[in-house]
């Protein structure tokens, strides 16, 4: 990219998105000129898209609609409204990757068909030819999802008049675009850079199972594949929530059906506060209705909340059925995914009814994270965070030179990044599986950090809470005469960088103190502390004393 003045925005999405009036609304906003590429190639050609497609073939159209592209680029002020197959060409992303924004307009099949026929009354669409519209453009979501999750901003249009698509869209270009002028090759998919990242699985020893965590950028079109690789036949059930399985159901039922699998979906409704056995046993009842055997297998797929309870109900069906965790939040699949640990919540604290339950496999699709909203991303980045500051140096020097990056999910180093944890937590559980011993590391954070969550109602995030927690921990280990100053300053530095609290809410202190006492980590009644000595080793520590404790939860709270 050559400016930091962003002169281009493109516009992507599959057909029926409102590219093209959303192009001129902007335009009109922004007082720029809108650009209609299959308008304008229809006005070269003196022939309809359709006619192009019939006559000459998709590779000839695709030429057309490369030239096109690279017209439009060469335009200043320009809002570009691009075929819904563009993005797919490698050439067509490094050109607007160039002096341009590429926004991806997103919506639901059912809303994208509707929208068609309403927008194009009388005008033949190729996609609406024949039966089953719906369906068609579900499979197509689901090829090209990948590849749409690379856009710099995705603009979700459902419940949105044309017009408040078209105010989010200029509201992002108004913004400081310096990142995109830094990052040229943003477009590129992970295996298409000079140097990709692994693309191997990670393995986890785990003592009870051995099983691959996969970490890729479109993972979950290939679910079917995986599960077949993994030795699963049979039936598959998707188990989701209410925000998730809208947006990805689709992509993993099309994957799932394409390997030969029977699969249907069910979802749970979304949030901390639903993670109960009251939700666990809607499942259940599900399950019974599908008449689910032993043999089915079970794929949790969302955040932690779905893949704790998901898995809890896993374990717990017929005394075991099959569970493949596909995380979509960074929480889930740098932490709650890995290691086997299943549960439920019960009114007194998190995670309180549960159990060690390994996987078949874990398939974390990175590109997922691109539909996250910035809250929840910035949560996940706390159990990164967490990682480095245990056991990986290296990893949180990479943390805090490139922070930016992660949060703007650049696809390259996003898959990287959680791959490492993963491998992190993965020797961890090898070494530890029912934490009983090194495991115990992992909790840095967490043992203030849960009981905030608890005292809190779960109205605030986990990884808000463990933030705050961390916080809280490495003061008691500064006081303690264990962890050095300069790092409780470091720590604070790189949490406040990702946007992460290290102060409040404002609870009451004794709700707090009484939640610690039921955590999972007291031992005959004392509590067993996670410190760190330095960055990259931590310790346990029993000899905590309480006044201390009171006294830093009450300074945190304040």
């Amino acid at each position: 990219m050559t400016t930091a003045q962003l002169s281009r925005v493109f516009l992507t999405g599959l057909s029926g998105s409102g590219k093209s009036t959303v192009a001129k609304l902007v335009a009109a906003l922004l007082g720029w000129q809108a650009v209609d590429t299959d308008a304008l190639i229809e006005e070269a050609e003196g022939r309809s898209i359709a006619e192009i497609f019939a006559g000459d073939g998709e590779e000839r159209f695709r030429a057309l609609e490369r030239k096109e592209i690279t017209g439009a680029a060469a335009l200043d002020n320009v809002v570009v409204a691009t075929g819904g197959g563009a993005i797919l060409d490698i050439d067509n992303r490094r050109t607007m990757a160039d002096g341009g924004l590429v926004v991806y307009l997103q919506a639901q099949p059912e809303t994208l068909v509707q929208q068609q026929r309403l927008r194009h009354t009388g005008k033949q669409r190729p996609l609406l030819a024949g039966a089953e519209p719906r369906e068609k453009l579900a499979q197509m979501l689901a090829e090209r999802h990948r590849y749409y999750a690379l856009a710099d901003v995705t603009v979700d249009t459902e419940a949105r008049t044309l017009s408040q698509v078209a105010d989010a869209v200029v509201g992002v270009v108004r913004e400081n675009n310096a990142w995109f002028a830094s990052h040229p090759e943003r477009l590129l998919l992970p295996e298409e850079r000079e140097q990709p990242p692994d693309a191997g699985p990670v393995w986890v020893e785990a003592p009870s199972r051995r099983y691959p965590a996969y970490v890729g950028w479109g993972l979950l079109d290939r679910m079917g594949e995986l599960l077949r690789e993994a030795g699963l036949d049979g039936t598959a059930y998707v188990i989701s929530d209410s925000e998730v399985l809208p947006r990805h159901g689709d992509r993993v039922l099309h994957s799932l059906r394409a390997a030969g699998f029977e699969s249907a979906a069910f979802a749970i409704p979304a949030g901390e506060a639903n993670k109960t056995l009251a939700t666990a046993a809607t499942v259940y009842d599900w399950l019974v209705a599908q008449r689910a055997e032993r043999g089915t297998t079970l794929i949790a797929l969302g955040g932690g909340v779905v893949g704790d309870l998901v898995g809890f109900v896993a374990a717990t069906y017929l005394r075991g059925v099959p569970l493949v965790q596909a995380p979509t939040s960074l929480l889930a699949m740098v932490d709650a995914s890995i290691g086997g640990k299943v549960a439920v919540d019960h009114k007194e604290g998190k995670n309180l009814i549960g159990a060690f339950y390994q996987p078949r496999l874990v398939a974390a699709d990175v590109s997922t994270l691109k539909t996250l909203p910035q809250r929840l991303l910035v949560e996940g980045c706390a159990e990164a965070i967490k990682h480095a500051l245990i056991l990986d140096p290296k990893l949180l020097d990479d943390l805090e030179a490139r922070a930016d990056d992660l949060l703007r999910v650049e696809p390259a180093l996003a898959v990287d990044i959680v791959r490492r944890n993963v491998a992190i937590k993965a020797a961890v559980v090898a070494d530890d599986e029912r934490d009983t011993g090194r495991r115990a590391i992992l909790n840095y954070g967490h043992t203030i950090g849960h009981a905030i969550e608890a005292a809190a109602g779960y109205q605030i995030g986990h990884g808000a809470a463990d933030a705050i927690g961390m916080t809280a921990a490495a003061e008691i280990g500064r006081r303690m005469g264990v962890t050095p100053e300069a790092l409780v300053d470091r720590q604070r530095a790189v949490l406040e960088r990702f946007g992460l609290p290290t102060k409040g809410p404002k609870l009451d202190v004794e709700s707090v103190l009484a939640a610690i006492t039921l955590d999972k980590k007291v031992t005959a009644g004392v509590v067993n502390w996670v410190l760190l000595e330095e960055a990259g080793r931590a310790v346990v520590r029993s000899d905590v004393p309480e006044a201390l404790v009171r006294e830093v939860v009450s300074e945190v709270l304040s």
